[in-house]
């Protein structure tokens, strides 16, 4: 059975990611800082698919927490044959308001953490095989704010990443949901319908997880969920950035 080491484990789309995976018959590592929640979370999935899971705590913000997960990852012994890079928070917009060291922590988790953990996967897989996937956002095709352009280097490394390593059997996939529904929003302080986003643009997290890993199988280094997200995808590549930066400002998240 194949092991899979997933980031931000503990709930949204990194949870999802491990029960359709469990559904699958993989083995589980599940990465987070809430012990707790990634407990209850593998006592379920050992329960409902008989799979074996690791659950290993670590803060992806922090140094320790990176290099503790990254020596799981170069375990030659217990190799790891998918990563899943989903661990991540939200900021507001405003990056003059926001506090810079709150930027910070946002940059390593979601693109220092992201590349480390890549670059230890990598070690392993290469010549034996694996995939990698990277959780972005159709947010990394647009101007916004320092989200947008942490997932646009996710999506521009990925794409060079599956090219450059497939000759060693390795597909790195970006995948890219669009407005999802998970705890990522409320962790910022919106509830439910206040998150200033039109009703017919959320996207179920089952579906995400679905089209992602099949896409991912099929070696894609770019996965866009949903017909409406790849119809707004292809539209940025022809309208103008002073558009679709005014489009983006719109929603509070």
């Amino acid at each position: 059975m194949p092991t899979a080491l997933i980031t931000g484990a503990s709930a949204g789309l990194g949870a999802e990611f491990a029960r359709q995976l469990a559904r699958r018959r993989a083995d589980l590592i599940l990465v987070a800082r809430s012990e707790d929640a990634l407990d209850s979370l593998a006592a379920d999935l050992r329960s409902a698919h008989g799979v074996a899971v690791e659950v290993l705590v670590a803060d992806l913000a922090d140094q320790d927490g990176v290099g503790k997960v990254a020596d799981r990852l170069r375990d030659a012994a217990d190799p790891v044959d998918l990563l899943i890079n989903n661990a991540g928070f939200g900021l507001p917009l405003q990056f003059a308001d926001n506090d810079i060291d709150d930027e910070v922590r946002h940059l390593r988790v979601h693109v220092e953490a992201s590349m480390r953990l890549m670059h230890a996967a990598l070690q392993t897989m290469r010549g034996r095989g694996g995939r990698i996937i990277n959780v972005a956002s159709v947010a990394g095709f647009i101007s916004r704010s320092t989200y947008s352009a942490c997932k646009s280097w996710l999506i521009g490394f990925s794409r060079w990443a599956n090219a450059e390593y497939a000759r060693d059997g390795v597909t790195v996939t970006a995948v890219c949901p669009g407005f999802t529904h998970t705890t990522f929003h409320e962790r910022m302080g919106l509830a439910v319908g206040q998150e200033g986003v039109p009703g017919f643009m959320w996207l179920n997290a089952r579906d995400v997880v679905r089209e992602g890993l099949r896409d991912a199988a099929r070696g894609k280094s770019v996965s866009v969920p949903s017909l409406r997200y790849k119809a707004l995808v292809a539209l940025t590549r022809v309208l103008p950035t002073s558009l679709t930066s005014g489009v983006a400002r719109r929603g509070r998240v």
